[in-house]
């Protein structure tokens, strides 16, 4: 039988190497998270794989797996409160809006800051039904990693929104 010492180590472990992660995130960039590369896929996969033995060492038991999940839940709900009740280590531990383009004209420091490169960010502005670079008045890499574009004609104001999954429906 499992003692509760060696269970609160995994909860803390786990939360360790969460911790670790968004560090190393916000430390190497981010980008566009609502479109992952083939690269990142792999990059996240290996990530959390490489992980696993840190959290739960050898345990491979349910309850093991358990309070190691308990434990993400736990920090990721806490750090998200922790957000929104205090802005300023919001913009600390996440980063702030980051401006790609301003009125038609490429911000290149930005974009190598944000290691975006200049195709991921046409790729994009296109995703928003915008041609031309010189036709976007504002984009901007948000915080959670989408691109916001605003095109010169206000009517045709852009907002990529992440796709919906549609599922047939039986008469």
């Amino acid at each position: 039988m499992i003692t509760i010492l060696p269970l609160g180590l995994i909860a803390l472990k786990s939360i360790a190497v969460y911790l670790f992660i968004i560090l190393a995130i916000r430390i190497f960039g981010k980008k566009e998270l609502s479109q992952l590369s083939i690269v990142d896929l792999v990059f996240i996969l290996l990530i959390s794989n490489s992980v696993q033995n840190a959290m739960v060492g050898d345990n491979t038991t349910l309850q093991g797996g358990l309070v190691a999940a308990t434990g993400l839940f736990v920090a990721n709900t806490i750090l998200k409160f922790a957000f929104r009740k205090f802005p300023r280590f919001s913009v600390i531990a996440q980063g702030d809006k980051i401006i790609l383009i301003h009125e038609g004209i490429v911000q290149q420091e930005n974009l190598k800051s944000s290691s975006i490169t200049r195709e991921e960010l046409e790729q994009a502005i296109r995703e928003h039904g915008v041609k031309d670079v010189r036709e976007v008045d504002l984009a901007i890499l948000e915080v959670d990693g989408n691109i916001s574009v605003l095109s010169k004609d206000y009517s045709h104001k852009t907002v990529k929104r992440n796709k919906k999954i549609q599922t047939a429906h039986n008469p």
